[in-house]
């Protein structure tokens, strides 16, 4: 499917930002995100593909600075392979006609499908906090997001220019956006929009503008070590949340580890105490991506894909523009 990051002014626009690990170059990524979301809405919505069709869908993409730095590290991904593997992860989802599928007895049917990994998060987490050891272990699992969230290079302030630059682009030319973000790139994109709030270089600027809708998909927002180092945190008054969302919703999956603590409505409620956002709602689902023969839940095609996601967009679409 080819898409096109254009769109005529005072429109709707569809923001992506992806998460860690090593990604596919920018086309091939754009395209198998664009089919999941659009396959996702023409299966329960095909009323709705037409319309979906014209609205641009954005990447705003950081993964070859991603891809150098795990290289930097000694580890290597078959972009070949890795490509193949998602292109198929994506075929098999499509296979399920209907969102009734997209339910528990499917999920429990995937291969090598288990919820260790997200239950010894849920449970490591709050005690490796008070140790100090949780920088360490995201190390261990994720080189990427360790440097981004205490590494000493410029990789952080490159990632959050590569968001920045987008958002900002879309919303200078006053278009309606929903952003959808997914795993780690729910951190990047919350401390792009702390800044656009409040960070007086892009403030003064941007602080007028507002994200029509945000879409977190396998957020780590819930986790309360991360809570402390996004932008603003501690600083007590609205200063402390972006100001610039209007709706918040967040999906999680079940058994997905990097979202162990799936809920961030009883976190962030204090946004809707300072009106600084007028809803944050949590959904739960079953991601039925299976990548290498294995059951994923994080996957970020499993996400796009699947109904809930669907039905945010179409009501997305539909709803009045502010």
């Amino acid at each position: 499917m080819e898409r096109k990051d254009i769109n005529p002014l005072n429109a709707d626009s569809i923001l992506v930002v992806h998460g860690r690990g090593v990604k596919p170059d920018f086309d091939s990524f754009l395209d198998l995100t664009s089919t999941a979301l659009l396959a996702g809405v023409e299966r329960d919505y095909p009323e709705e593909r037409v319309h979906l069709s014209i609205v641009p869908i954005v990447l705003a993409y950081y993964g070859d600075l991603t891809n150098a730095l795990i290289e930097e590290q000694g580890q290597h991904v078959d972009p070949v392979l890795d490509l193949g593997d998602r292109r198929n992860a994506l075929q098999q989802l499509r296979g399920f006609n209907s969102r009734k599928r997209f339910n528990l007895r499917q999920y429990d049917r995937l291969p090598g499908k288990t919820s260790l990994p997200e239950m010894l998060a849920g449970i490591s987490s709050p005690l490796l906090g008070a140790l100090g050891l949780t920088l360490p272990l995201i190390s261990s699992v994720s080189e990427d997001f360790h440097e981004y969230l205490a590494g000493e290079s410029d990789y952080k302030e490159q990632v959050r220019a590569r968001v920045r630059a987008k958002v900002c682009k879309l919303l200078e030319r006053g278009d309606r956006v929903l952003l959808i973000t997914h795993g780690t790139g729910c951190v990047v994109a919350y401390d792009v929009l702390w800044q656009l709030s409040h960070d007086p270089q892009y403030a003064d600027t941007y602080s007028q503008y507002k994200i029509d809708t945000w879409l977190t998909l396998g957020a780590p927002l819930g986790d309360h070590f991360l809570q402390k180092r996004l932008l603003g945190a501690g600083r007590g008054s609205k200063h402390t949340f972006p100001t610039n969302i209007i709706s918040w919703y967040n999906v999680s999956a079940e058994d997905d580890y990097t979202c162990h603590d799936g809920t961030i409505a009883d976190d962030f409620r204090d946004m809707l105490r300072k009106h600084v956002v007028s809803i944050v709602k949590d959904y739960k689902i079953y991601n039925l991506s299976v990548r290498y023969g294995k059951a994923n839940p994080h996957s970020s095609v499993g996400y796009y894909i699947h109904p809930r996601i669907a039905k945010i967009i179409v009501n997305w679409l539909n709803a009045p523009a502010v």
